[in-house]
């Protein structure tokens, strides 16, 4: 058993304990009432939360972050409470427009949740979910493709990332990823719905804080994605009830992924290139726009015949939009083409030369039920042998002078044949002159050799 302190223990030990004492006490009191300081996020000044009233439409402000650290992010979105008001499921949406747009919509739809979320199913299905709200929020694009490239064209940023920071050229996904995005893309589409993240139109990762995350409400988290919606009535399903437009816009950027917008974007340099060759042709009146109609003209004497010259660098597979262009609406038309303008004729009959050097015709005879395009395979060569001209001279019809009768010729030969002998013929004799014929034969550059009997 211990003894107890006494009188008698001596003075050094007292004092050692009497010591231990005080600071068991004393220690613990002075972290309770002195707690440690914990540090916090640094936070620069974020706007004020504020409830836009329903007659004002809420502005989409491009994605600009605070200046946090990861962990700072993680610790300050932790900090943020889910909303606690009802998060009913969206409606269904179903894609209304015609095959082409279908297709480019599906694509673009394929790129924003592949690109946004990964290869990652759910994720994707909640990315698809955030973009069809927001194609029928008022706030935003009125196309699919619209609202994933919203602000690719401003300096101040996207409203998806991946469509501003380059992902697009860095990471080409792999088959069957972009299979899986499709197929995600077209359920969504199709009607699917994906009922967690609600009415939702903003989202961001965990790791930042948006500026705009102050003024609206958190209902949602999808592994590391947290989800938004607007505060007041602007995020309630009475806001979302916009139609959508047709006419997907054609993204230059998904050429390499999508045989829609690749199509598209074809279309479009034709387009353009066509409005430049007409420029250069002086098809477009001085004081015309771009995007007015072209005007050309025919040649002299000839209202449904055209010569005209190409501009250097214009892609042969554009002629024939050209050639079209010219036609316009005639059932009768005739149109030639030139690289060379000093051979481009003003008016028919052409030369032997211009003929030769023609690059491009087109003919059309819509009562004859004809329509025609050739190339200059010389120039221009063509995959299909079809489409080449024939090389061809044209000739001019001249008098030709009645001819005079002329004796026949005499072969040159040894002088002891007389004739062409039979093998079992006798010796021919010496025969008179031949009478000239009454019905002479015209003169000619080409001599026949008849063998056999005079008769």
């Amino acid at each position: 058993m211990s003894q107890p302190i006494t009188s008698r223990s001596p003075l050094w030990l007292r004092a050692v304990l009497t010591t231990t004492a005080l600071l068991a006490v004393a220690v613990p009191a002075l972290v309770v009432t002195h707690p440690p300081a914990i540090p916090k996020p640094r936070l620069p000044v974020v706007p004020q939360r504020r409830v836009v009233p329903p007659a004002e439409l809420p502005p989409v402000e491009p994605v600009r972050f605070i200046d946090l650290s990861p962990d700072d992010a993680k610790a300050y979105n932790a900090s943020i409470p889910f909303s606690d008001l009802p998060n009913p499921a969206a409606r269904p949406f179903r894609f209304a427009g015609g095959g082409e747009d279908r297709a480019r919509a599906t694509d673009c739809l394929a790129a924003g949740v592949l690109y946004e979320a990964g290869d990652d199913a759910e994720g994707e299905r909640a990315v698809a979910q955030v973009v069809l709200n927001r194609l029928r929020h008022p706030a935003f694009p009125k196309t699919v493709c619209g609202v994933i490239f919203e602000g690719q064209e401003r300096t101040t940023g996207c409203q998806f990332s991946f469509a501003c920071d380059g992902a697009l050229t860095r990471w080409s996904p792999s088959a069957d990823a972009w299979r899986r995005a499709r197929d995600v893309a077209t359920l969504a589409l199709n009607g699917a719905v994906y009922r967690p993240v609600g009415y939702a139109t903003h989202y961001h990762t965990d790791w930042v804080v948006p500026y705009w995350q102050a003024s609206l409400d958190k209902v949602a988290a999808v592994h590391s994605h947290l989800f938004f919606r607007w505060t007041g009535w602007w995020g309630t399903p009475a806001a979302f009830t916009r139609r959508v437009t047709a006419g997907e816009p054609v993204i230059a950027q998904l050429a390499p992924l999508s045989d829609a917008h690749k199509t598209g974007a074809a279309l479009a340099d034709a387009d353009a290139a066509l409005l430049e060759a007409s420029a250069a042709l002086g098809l477009i009146a001085a004081e015309g726009t771009p995007g007015e109609s072209v005007s050309f003209a025919p040649s002299a004497g000839d209202a449904d015949s055209f010569f005209v010259t190409l501009p250097w660098g214009l892609q042969p597979e554009l002629y024939p939009t050209i050639a079209a262009k010219a036609c316009g609406e005639r059932k009768l038309c005739k149109f030639s083409a030139w690289s060379d303008a000093a051979l481009t004729p003003a008016a028919a009959p052409l030369t032997p030369d211009q003929v030769a050097a023609m690059t491009f015709s087109y003919l059309r005879d819509r009562e004859a039920g004809v329509e025609r395009t050739l190339w200059n395979c010389a120039r221009t060569p063509r995959p299909d042998k079809r489409q080449c001209m024939k090389q061809q001279v044209l000739l001019t019809a001249t008098p030709v002078a009645a001819a005079t009768p002329v004796a026949a010729p005499t072969p040159a030969g040894p002088a002891d044949l007389t004739g062409v002998r039979r093998k079992d013929m006798p010796a021919a004799q010496p025969t008179a002159t031949p009478r000239p014929s009454a019905f002479p034969r015209p003169a000619s550059n080409s001599r026949r050799l008849a063998i056999g009997s005079d008769r």
